[in-house]
């Protein structure tokens, strides 16, 4: 029979449930069943056992950039922000959040963490630290992960360092103040860090090294260095601006994993160089050899798989928007304006590729013979249209930008519902080079120097032009109240990362709703370039969407444009008609669901705006 622990910590019921293990090496989960503490923590097998649980905690590692069970179509990813929508509003940003809606008080994972902790020492008594110190640095890196996705949902938060049972007087303290919990989650990860191995491009094992912990790390202090930064003097300010502090642990976070690479080729960027390297870094099946991807999740058929590539063909009912695409700028680094020789419209999506960053015909789906639906079938089925006639909402692309970074073109079909193996990225160390080069800015120390070794790394990669320290403001820079540089390296990080779920988390991290998403009803492509579009005047090439023809024409006819053209996704939702209703004074932070509040009154009062 398996053992169960319930505990109540005050944020809702804690339960333990004790599995037993599973047979793949990879997936095993520690053999829990009937655990007996005077008999298990005996070797370090059981110190790995146990944290082999963590990798498989979706609520870990798979939410911490919102690509969940089908990556980069994951629901959350980048839905609801300024740059990707799905077929309908997001609720959040339209300020239609509510108590019941509030998520992640199921503080179980903590507790196993923490019962780790509190146990190890019997092994390292029988063995020797040296033994057990990777174990311990991976439950103290998953304990930040823990604490990381409750701080940007909820703020400040009751901090449990050992395990909590009925007499913890935890279980009715009240919440630490945000900064205290980042500087809590600071010192796990420089324990984490010191403990941890470098891979230093040794072979993949599956595991969290030392560079994925700096990665953490570094993603963690920017998160909350511009938070304290950008809303300070407002209700979701920390009690004490540490602003500068996060900012610098950031930037030496990065720094340091930045030197590793340069020391030892490990990490270091893929593909650099290649054609259309920046789509397939996120398409393979295995990143073993990677130099970039620092940890991800393998699938294999007949032990776990996952489903996006069954949803990724037609974009899975999301779309980029023309706020994201309008931000790549022209092959040279110049931005667009009807006054650049090199920036060729949007009348057409093959205009408006045309001598842009290269990323950006890399991101979505463009018609041009080299765009893949299937590669492998045969004959081969290239991207002609958007899917707007997908077989409901839930299969269409919704701006007529249909997302193509991600999708594993690489295959003759569909591999169907929960057969796919394509790999899920976790962490990569292109962002880490954009965390520095943020972090500098936002420190007022950033060099040319300092933008060669990061941004610039990036868009080398692809063939793009360097950025400059200095530049000219851009008409289509989003902030107006931020000098050029910053704005330059926020831009540079939405364009690199997009569709990988962090855009919302940096919207909400620079107190920026007000400026890009309140009274802003997103739109997506020139609807005109597909009136009269016949899959038939392509030839043969296209012979296998002629049966499109029918849905699409109807799809097409319902779609609504704004005043200059562009689909207007949002058109007839009548909660839409003045744009995203987000409440700048609530919406940042979700609220204590209230039966909590009731439980441990301490924990008042609610978070801004949910009183």
């Amino acid at each position: 029979m398996n053992k169960i622990y319930k505990v109540a910590l005050g944020f809702g019921l804690c339960t333990l449930t004790l599995l037993p293990a599973c047979n793949d090496s990879f997936l095993d989960r520690a053999p829990m069943s009937d655990i007996n503490d005077a008999k298990f923590w005996q070797s370090e097998n059981d110190l790995r056992l146990y944290v082999n649980n963590f990798y498989n905690e979706d609520a870990l590692l798979s939410k911490q950039n919102g690509w969940g069970s089908i990556g980069i179509y994951g629901y959350d990813a980048d839905n609801g922000s300024d740059t990707e929508i799905r077929y309908n509003p997001n609720t959040r940003m339209n300020g239609q959040f509510a108590y019941a809606d509030a998520t992640g008080w199921d503080w179980k994972i903590l507790r196993d963490i923490n019962y780790f902790l509190d146990h190890y020492k019997a092994v390292e008594e029988k063995t020797s630290f040296e033994t057990v110190k990777p174990y311990v640095g991976e439950a103290l890196f998953f304990r930040s992960l823990f604490y990381f996705d409750m701080l940007k949902k909820f703020g400040a938060l009751p901090i449990a360092k050992t395990t909590v049972t009925v007499d913890s007087e935890i279980l009715f303290a009240a919440r630490s103040p945000r900064n205290e919990v980042v500087d809590f989650i600071m010192d796990d990860l420089d324990q984490a860090v010191s403990y941890l191995s470098a891979r230093a491009g040794g072979s993949y094992n599956g595991r969290v090294t030392k560079e994925t912990a700096l990665a953490l790390q570094a993603r963690i202090a920017l998160y909350e260095g511009t938070w304290e930064k950008y809303h300070a003097g407002t209700p979701f300010a920390a009690p004490v601006n540490k602003s500068a502090d996060f900012l610098a642990k950031a930037a030496s976070a990065a720094s340091e994993l930045m030197a590793m690479g340069e020391a030892n080729g490990f990490p270091a960027l893929d593909n650099v160089g290649q054609e259309d390297g920046y789509t397939k870094l996120f398409i393979q099946h295995d990143y073993s050899g990677s130099k970039e991807v620092l940890l991800w999740r393998r699938y294999q058929q007949g032990v776990i798989c996952n489903n996006w590539t069954r949803y990724s063909p037609n974009g899975s009912a999301r779309g980029l928007t023309k706020n994201l695409v309008d931000s790549y700028l022209c092959i040279d680094g110049t931005p667009i304006s009807a006054g650049n020789p090199l920036y060729h419209g949007d009348a057409s999506l093959l205009d408006l590729v045309k001598d842009r960053d290269p990323r950006l015909s890399q991101i979505f789906q463009v018609p041009d013979e080299k765009h893949y639906k299937w590669k492998l079938s045969s004959p081969v089925t290239y991207f002609w249209a958007p899917a707007f006639d997908g077989w409901d909402l839930e299969e269409s692309c919704p701006t007529g930008y249909q997302i193509y970074k991600g999708h594993d073109y690489e295959n003759a079909d569909s591999p169907g519902g929960d057969t796919g193996t394509q790999a899920l990225i976790y962490f990569r160390f292109g962002e880490v080079l954009l965390i520095y080069a943020e972090a500098k800015a936002e420190l007022g120390e950033l060099t040319q120097a300092d933008l060669d070794k990061s941004i610039n790394l990036l868009r080398r990669r692809v063939g793009m032009a360097d950025m400059k320290l200095e530049g000219s403001p851009d008409s289509n820079f989003e902030f107006a109240n931020l000098g050029y540089l910053i704005q330059a390296v926020r831009r540079e990080r939405k364009v690199e990362l997009a569709c990988e779920g962090f855009r919302v988390d940096d919207i909400f991290r620079w107190a920026a709703a007000g400026e890009l998403v309140v009274g802003k009803r997103p739109v997506g492509a020139k609807l005109a370039q597909w009136n009269g579009f016949k899959f038939a005047d392509l030839g043969p090439l296209a012979e296998t969407d002629f049966s499109r023809q029918e849905k699409f024409d109807e799809r097409l006819a319902a779609l609504k444009t704004d005043a200059n053209g562009y689909i207007d996704p949002y058109a007839n939702y009548p909660s839409m008609s003045d744009g995203y209703k987000f409440n700048l004074g609530r919406d940042y932070l979700q609220p204590i669901p209230q039966n909590e509040l009731t439980l441990n009154p301490q924990l008042a009062p609610n978070n801004p705006g949910w009183q």
